[in-house]
């Protein structure tokens, strides 16, 4: 209702009769929205005048624009949950049919249709479809003179992960927030972001289900949440190398804005170069792992696929006491503690 009126107030002559009628209407729907007030001794229920003009006017409403009741009753929305329902679910583009007929030139670019034929293009390939890459992928030769590391299957599954749990959290709108999209990414790859080297899909897995139900992330979902994803893993690398290198692509476009992004934010040097740093070292892992992938043939990816779904049945059956497997690695490091407990 209330956009319906927004709407109208573009058509009509903004004096001040009108205004105040539409202050009106909207005060006496907000006040009717409220069947039950949450205190009885004060009427929290009707944004200030101040409030609705700024949101008749286009203008954005952050948390310091309301007044002291209006902010404890946005608060205590919050903390109900009422505010997730005016967020409509998304979809990951990776479950979509159509997902399946992404199709990129033998380089790996991203094809270029004609004009003509654009209808075409945009019904077998959404664009909410991140695109591949705009210019050919160069071979590994030309960027590594020794044969690549054969762990980098394990360091894919890793960097999936990480990828799928933060469009998960940003609802698929990493664009609102590329720095702190990129930054969860980092948070979770230990590939990405703390320069990690698993051996193992199981070391893989384990880690990124750790910080998964950690106390920073364990509110969003926990163990449940991450176990799904682990189904996310599998079907991106099902879908074959065009869909992995499109999602390897949107997560470098990602890394990229978040590194333009630091450059107008204003943060004290040291820190901000070292988050530079991290994101311009995470932006160049990505590209190589996007290069790799294009020369892995789709037989090599769909036998990854049964081993990560092989490591969460196993990980499920850990899952039962609450605690996983440890890796040789962290043993030391957490002797008489499971890797990952659920809080």
């Amino acid at each position: 209702m209330r956009e319906n009126v927004v709407e109208e107030l573009r058509h009509l002559q903004s004096d001040d009769q009108t205004k105040r009628k539409m202050l009106e209407i909207l005060k006496r729907f907000h006040s009717e929205d409220e069947t039950e007030p949450l205190d009885e001794d004060v009427d929290d229920s009707i944004l200030s005048d101040d409030t609705i003009r700024k949101i008749l006017s286009g203008g954005e409403v952050n948390i310091n624009d309301l007044s002291l009741e209006e902010k404890k009753r946005f608060q205590r929305a919050l903390a109900a949950g009422e505010l997730s329902k005016m967020i409509e679910p998304w979809d990951p583009w990776w479950l979509k049919p159509a997902v399946r007929t992404i199709c990129l030139s033998k380089d790996g670019a991203q094809l270029i249709q004609p004009m003509a034929n654009r209808e075409d293009l945009e019904s077998d390939q959404p664009s909410d479809i991140p695109c591949g890459p705009k210019t050919p992928l160069p071979s590994l030769r030309k960027l590594i003179s020794t044969e690549p590391s054969p762990l980098l299957a394990v360091h894919l599954v890793d960097i999936i992960y990480s990828y799928c749990f933060t469009l998960r959290v940003y609802n698929g709108d990493w664009q609102s927030d590329a720095v702190g999209s990129a930054m969860m990414v980092l948070s979770i790859s230990s590939v990405l972001g703390q320069a990690g080297q698993p051996e193992t899909v199981q070391e893989a897995l384990c880690y990124c289900l750790e910080q998964t139900c950690s106390p920073a992330y364990r509110h969003i979902g926990g163990l449940q949440f991450g176990l799904a994803l682990v189904d996310d893993i599998t079907n991106l690398l099902s879908l074959g190398s065009p869909a992995l290198i499109c999602m390897l692509c949107d997560l470098q476009r990602m890394i990229m804005a978040a590194e333009r992004e630091l450059k107008s934010e204003k943060q004290r040097k040291l820190r901000k170069s070292e988050t530079k740093s991290k994101l311009k070292l995470a932006e160049r892992k990505v590209y190589f792992i996007m290069c790799w992938v294009h020369e892995q043939p789709n037989k090599a990816l769909s036998s990854l696929a049964a081993i990560v779904s092989a490591e969460k049945s196993s990980l499920m059956e850990y899952g039962g006491n609450k605690s996983f497997p440890r890796t040789e690695k962290n043993v030391a490091g957490n002797k008489g503690k499971a890797l990952i407990e659920e809080m």
